[in-house]
């Protein structure tokens, strides 16, 4: 079973980057859900599928791995572009963009 160390992403529900400083590693899932057919649950036998650690660096989170004997990939972040736009360039008067209302 291979574990995988990344940054996460942002939520779509954060404006902020509060947790997407941390590293996480975590274990990919070894066996597929199943769906409960009496009450439609889904579930797995993975218990490691519950195991999520977070460390402050990459090469923590290596170490660690390598001091385990777990094998693993690292994922290294994309740079994020950032957005430069106020609320009042909707109502620009050279406005590129289709109004729409």
């Amino acid at each position: 079973m291979v574990a995988r160390i990344y940054r996460p992403a942002k939520t779509a529900m954060q404006s902020g980057t509060a947790r997407t400083r941390r590293w996480v590693l975590d274990y990919e899932p070894a066996t597929p859900r199943e769906v409960e057919p009496l009450m439609g649950w889904t579930s797995s036998r993975d218990m490691k599928s519950q195991l999520k650690l977070t460390f402050a660096t990459k090469d923590e989170a290596v170490a660690y791995a390598k001091r385990n004997r777990i094998p693993h990939r690292v994922q290294e972040p994309r740079a994020r572009q950032q957005v430069r736009k106020s609320y009042s360039d909707n109502f620009m008067f050279g406005r590129v963009g289709v109004w729409t209302h």
